[in-house]
């Protein structure tokens, strides 16, 4: 009895296999190199200024939303996570969309914790 794939098949684990393969090699966003170095000065007002403060350089990017203020532009979020001795922060900054700059507007920190 032979294992061979169906070739419909063989098609579809080739095209997901190469997809997720592209997802792998995506440019990293304009602004994550702005997003750690203002994650980090998020944390450390957060915890006042504790030197045990740091964030990891991995940005995952979130999708987008629209600006409350005027729908019809959009605002980018980039997720970086920090810790301070044990604690583990989970913190978004909000980015406008504007080619070739990084205009922070927003940001958000939660203590990723159970209580």
């Amino acid at each position: 009895m032979s294992m061979t794939l169906p070739r419909y098949l063989a098609a579809a684990v080739f095209s997901l296999s190469m997809a997720s393969a592209g997802v792998a090699r995506a440019a990293p966003h304009p602004c994550a190199q702005d997003a750690v170095a203002q994650a980090l000065k998020l944390l450390k007002f957060h915890v006042d200024g504790d030197t045990r403060a740091e964030v990891d350089d991995d940005v995952k990017v979130l999708h987008p939303f629209k600006n409350p203020a005027n729908p019809k532009q959009k605002f980018d979020v980039l997720e970086v996570w920090g810790s301070v001795y044990k604690g583990q922060y989970r913190m978004h900054l909000i980015y406008a969309q504007m080619p070739g700059q990084c205009v922070l507007m927003g940001q958000e920190i939660l203590e990723h914790a159970s209580l």
